[in-house]
């Protein structure tokens, strides 16, 4: 790490995606290798998971250093989905960081026929409204495939989420923190969503979304 001095507010995300890396793993939202999490500096670089790296044995150290065109410039190898990452970035100004998980209860959506590939999880609690909103099935490419990227990148125009088929979600959020919430919440709607469906379900009314939405909006504004 020689090639630039390390910031206060960089040692301090560092800690911060350790710590959720570590979380996340821990509560079963990744196992093994699986899963990668980015966050963008304050200079405008970038830190990555490590390729291969277990989310649960992140060390601050060795987290992957980019600079602001997406190169790797400190730390261990980044991970080979960075430019699925890098996608949500450059369409969304906004973005602070990215988690990208195999989780249990997304993934096997993500391997279950969808008819409404637009959006496929039902908008059935509130907080799945304010977070995420709508949640597009994106078709499947093989991990690391540069197409995942270019899909990413026509979705994150209008949406902070995407399910990859047969692969997983990726999410976006202003900070760290927001990104892991936000995957977090994403994860239960689809266990709520796949629990209720042999039983039945009653979605929230076009007049009860269109009010969060509002309210979320006015909130964000």
């Amino acid at each position: 790490m020689s090639r630039y001095a390390m910031s206060a507010e960089e040692t301090a995300l560092r800690q911060q995606l350790v710590h959720y890396g570590r979380s996340l793993f821990q509560r079963g939202y990744s196992s093994g290798g699986s899963g990668n999490i980015s966050v963008k500096l304050p200079d405008g670089g970038f830190l990555v998971t490590p390729t291969n790296s277990c989310l649960g044995e992140l060390e601050i150290d060795s987290l992957s250093r980019l600079d602001a065109s997406g190169e790797h410039i400190g730390g261990d190898r980044p991970s080979k989905e960075v430019p699925m990452h890098m996608a949500f970035y450059q369409r969304r100004p906004a973005c602070g960081a990215v988690v990208h998980l195999h989780s249990p209860w997304l993934t096997a959506l993500a391997c279950l026929p969808c008819e409404t590939p637009e959006n496929c999880l039902p908008p059935l609690t509130p907080y799945y409204v304010m977070r995420i909103g709508k949640l597009p099935l994106l078709p499947y490419f093989r991990p690391g495939h540069q197409d995942i990227a270019v899909a990413l990148y026509e979705s994150a125009g209008q949406h902070t989420a995407a399910l990859l088929a047969n692969h997983g979600p990726v999410v976006c959020g202003g900070t760290l923190r927001e990104a892991v919430f936000n995957i977090e919440e994403l994860e239960d709607s689809a266990r709520i969503w796949l629990t209720l469906k042999p039983l039945g379900h009653v979605p929230l009314s076009d007049a009860a979304i269109a009010e969060l939405e509002q309210v979320y909006r006015a909130k964000m504004g």
